[in-house]
């Protein structure tokens, strides 16, 4: 029988609950409090990959077309800048279509204040084919609708619109019909063979907003991605990626992620603001035997002076989750109306799992589920009798794991649930530190099958004060004040 080990003071509500920890300035998070340049970036890690790119001063003002595609015109202006050596391509004011646009080394799309460029919903804007990642699952697909692929020194900016084509599009419609990558591919074919596209009867798989592959050196800054159908900002690949105050405006379509760093090493994200219609903050490194063999793992990534408004999950890993992901340090940062604050998901069938996120000077506001949850399990839907949580199942390569996750100095408000963490009984969720929290909630905690919990030096006023353990051990409540709250 495993052992619990539990140190916990109750106190009935005598007095208010006295502020334990700093609240986050919500005057210094999100695009309005970016500073011009980008301040030197500290985290628990080795963060010296991470840097500002510059772009010579070469600049090309694209004369758009009125009517019609500008596409040609874009694509023109970015081929000739990258073979002079970069620059900066400029859409001008003004509202323009185009379809996708493939950026080159050296060069860096900036849209002036007042640009609006709106992408294509036809198939065929989107062609030829070109190779991406899908849920974790290479392929040839669509890409991105701004797109690049073995780049170096790129970049987005400017205080210009992005906006996605309508769900009333040919793009949307069809892909539709194909949900998930297992729907489109053989995963005993090559990617070169893993077709969708959505020509000549083959199944479609739509573009993601801006989907960047192995590139290296990544400036996104300023723009403000409107109405997504997909995912929004997905560096796949890459190194040394910096994404600064982006506003991602999606909510209400589903399955539109905000940012994904994916397979990716050495990122900062900063000063950016998300309402999604799916998670906000994610971090992800490929699905099962395929992520597996491209052994790219994400690792050594910043999250500061940012905010959720809405979504899934305010700071999410998984569910791809294979080549491991680590290093993750999020400070100073504003969760306000996601489903989650922290949300850590993985599957049997998935491998990998992440280790070693610190996040500190956080607050959590207005979880519809948990501030902090994790499922490692997932439903029949999905995964089939791997989503039971019994038998017991042998630990292979494709058994996750999540450990040494460290919180300090917490606030959270209005919350469902303070935490929900379940992990696998072959390989508990293990090794979390809450160190200086202050929670207001409905729920207390629920653990199942997890491994080295504690809760440290924590104020919390919450509605049902119980404490549900499962399969748990080594769980230590220590100078932890619970005060009882009236039910309305």
């Amino acid at each position: 029988m495993r052992k619990c080990l539990i140190s916990l003071l109750l106190l009935p509500l005598l007095t208010p609950l006295q502020a334990t920890v700093p609240v986050v300035d919500r005057a210094k998070v999100g695009p309005a409090a970016m500073p011009v340049q980008m301040e030197p970036v500290t985290a628990p890690f080795d963060v010296s990959g991470i840097a500002a790119q510059e772009f010579p001063a070469r600049r090309i003002v694209v004369q758009m077309q009125k009517k019609g595609l500008s596409t040609r015109r874009i694509q023109a202006a970015i081929d000739r800048m990258s073979e002079r050596g970069g620059g900066t391509v400029v859409i001008p004011a003004g509202v323009w279509t185009t379809g996708r646009i493939v950026l080159k080394s050296g060069v860096c799309l900036h849209l002036e204040d007042g640009a609006e460029l709106n992408f294509s919903g036809d198939v065929k804007d989107y062609q030829p084919a070109v190779r991406t990642r899908i849920e974790g699952i290479e392929l040839m697909g669509p890409g991105g609708m701004i797109y690049a692929d073995g780049a170096e020194n790129i970049g987005i900016t400017g205080r210009g619109r992005l906006v996605s084509p309508d769900t009333d599009s040919e793009l949307y419609t069809v892909a539709q019909n194909y949900l998930t990558t297992e729907d489109c591919v053989n995963l005993d074919d090559p990617v070169e063979k893993r077709v969708c596209d959505g020509l000549d009867g083959r199944p479609l798989l739509m573009p993601m907003f801006i989907a960047l592959e192995r590139s290296r050196g990544i400036l996104i800054e300023g723009v403000t991605l409107e109405r997504s159908i997909f995912w929004n900002i997905v560096p796949q690949f890459c190194s040394n990626v910096v994404i600064r105050g982006v506003t991602v405006r999606s909510h209400g379509h589903g399955r539109t992620d905000g940012i994904d760093i994916e397979s990716t090493t050495d990122a900062l994200i900063e000063y950016c603001s998300l309402n999604c219609g799916d998670d906000c903050y994610t971090f992800k490194s490929g699905r099962g035997l395929d992520g597996l063999r491209a052994a790219a793992p994400t690792a050594r990534v910043v999250v500061r002076h940012c905010e959720s408004l809405r979504g899934v999950g305010g700071v999410v890993l998984g569910t791809e989750t294979a080549a491991g992901i680590s290093d993750i340090y999020v400070h100073d940062c504003v969760f306000d109306g996601t489903d989650q604050g922290f949300l850590f998901k993985t599957r049997r069938s998935r491998g990998g799992g992440g280790c070693r996120l610190t996040a500190e000077r956080i607050l959590i506001r207005g979880t519809r589920y948990s501030a902090f949850g994790s499922d490692m399990l997932g439903s029949r839907k999905w995964v089939g009798e791997l989503a039971d949580r019994y038998p017991v199942r042998e630990i292979t390569q494709l058994t996750p794991e999540f450990r040494d996750f460290t919180f300090r100095d917490i606030r959270v408000e209005d919350c469902a649930q303070l935490i929900s963490f379940g992990g696998l009984p072959e390989r508990p969720f293990a090794h979390v530190l809450f160190d200086g929290l202050e929670a207001d909630c409905v729920e207390l905690i629920r653990l199942q099958d997890v491994s080295g919990l504690s809760v440290r030096n924590a104020e919390i006023r919450v509605q049902d004060d119980g404490i549900r353990l499962d399969g748990c051990r080594e769980i230590l409540f220590d100078q932890v004040r619970i005060e009882k709250r009236k039910t309305h």
